[in-house]
C-alpha cells in the first residue's frame, strides 16, 4: 500500500504541474478519484490487534458543504488461529460546517450505509470456514489536508455498526469455533483511514 500511495502522489503531482493552465475544480459537480488505507480496530478476531486494509473510492459533490463518497475496501486481520476478510462496498455523505475555500485544513462529518462480506478460515484446517453477508452504517469525523485545489489527503475516523446476523469466533481447546449471533450492537469497527485523492474534473456545472 506504501508503494501504492508513493505512485499515485507522484502521479499526480506530476499531472497538477501539466494542469496549471486549468481552473479550480470546486463546488457543485467535482468528481474525484483516490486510493486509501483504513485500519479496522475491535474486529472480533480475539487478538487485540487491528485489521489493516486498502481500497479506492471516487467522490461526487453536490454542493459547497455537501459531498458524497463512494468507496470499496479489503481489510484482512490474523491470529495464531484465525484469519479474517473483510470487503466493504458503500457510500458515506460528507457535510462541511465551515465554509471557505479547498486550502489547507477542512474538516467534515461524515454518515453512511455499506454492504459488508466476512469470511472466517480455520488456519490449521483451510476446509473449516464460514462467511456471511450484511449492511452496515457509519458515523464519523475527518478532514481533508488540500495540498492544491485539485489534490488533497484524507483522515478520518468512523464507526461502523454492522446490521443483522454477524458472525463470532471463540477458541476452545485450542480450536476454533464460529457461531452467529444476531444484533446490532454486539458488533462493530473502529475505523481509522488515511486517503489521497484528485479531482478529475466536473460532472455538471462550470468551472
Amino acid at each position: 500500500m506504501n508503494y501504492l500511495v508513493l505512485l499515485f502522489c507522484c502521479m499526480v503531482l506530476l499531472f497538477s504541474n501539466a494542469q496549471d493552465n486549468l481552473k479550480s475544480v470546486n463546488g457543485a459537480g467535482d468528481f474525484s478519484l483516490g486510493i486509501r488505507s483504513t485500519t479496522s480496530f475491535f474486529d472480533n478476531t480475539n487478538s487485540g490487534l487491528p485489521g489493516i486494509g486498502t481500497g479506492g473510492d471516487f467522490r461526487i459533490r453536490l454542493s459547497d458543504r455537501v459531498n458524497t463518497d463512494w468507496f470499496a475496501d479489503y481489510i484482512m486481520s490474523t491470529t495464531n488461529y484465525l484469519k479474517r476478510n473483510d470487503f466493504h462496498i458503500g457510500w458515506s455523505v460528507m457535510f462541511y460546517p465551515f465554509n471557505y475555500s479547498n486550502k489547507g485544513f477542512k474538516p467534515y462529518v461524515l454518515a453512511g450505509h455499506c454492504f459488508d462480506y466476512s469470511q472466517f478460515i480455520d488456519l490449521k484446517n483451510f476446509n473449516h470456514s464460514d462467511d456471511r453477508w450484511s449492511s452496515a452504517i457509519q458515523g464519523g469525523l475527518g478532514t481533508h489536508y488540500y495540498f492544491t485545489d485539485r489534490f488533497d489527503m484524507i483522515f478520518q475516523a468512523q464507526y461502523m455498526m454492522h446490521l443483522g446476523t454477524h458472525l463470532e469466533s471463540e477458541v476452545v481447546n485450542s480450536e476454533i469455533q464460529f457461531k452467529s449471533e444476531k444484533g446490532a450492537l454486539s458488533e462493530g469497527h473502529l475505523l481509522i483511514t488515511l486517503g489521497f485523492n484528485y479531482k478529475i474534473g466536473k460532472l455538471w456545472g462550470q468551472n
